[in-house]
């Protein structure tokens, strides 16, 4: 696996924490607003190792939760007044 680009995880966090409570996205609109259009799968990794960002508003393309954290995900979603149903959420941002 090669390593991010220059600025990628910089980039990437700088949107992730721009979300605001009750705002969804996905990891490849993550992707594509942080300037790296495709790298869907390099925003899972930032979003897996780095610590303090709201990770429970990023939700895969289909709106899938994190899988093996769904129930604190859709808990975190609804504490901030997005619905979930059936471990997913209906219309990511």
């Amino acid at each position: 696996m090669a390593p991010p680009a220059e600025g990628f995880v910089e980039a990437v966090e700088a949107v992730v924490l721009a979300l605001e409570p009750g705002q969804i996205a996905t990891y490849g609109e993550i992707a594509e607003e942080a300037g790296y259009p495709g790298a869907a799968r390099g925003v899972g990794r930032v979003m897996a190792t780095s610590d303090g960002l709201p990770w429970w508003r990023v939700v895969a393309a289909n709106g899938r939760l994190v899988p093996g954290h769904e129930d604190e995900h859709a808990r975190r979603l609804a504490d901030e007044g997005v619905a979930v149903e059936n471990g997913r959420v209906r219309r990511a941002r």
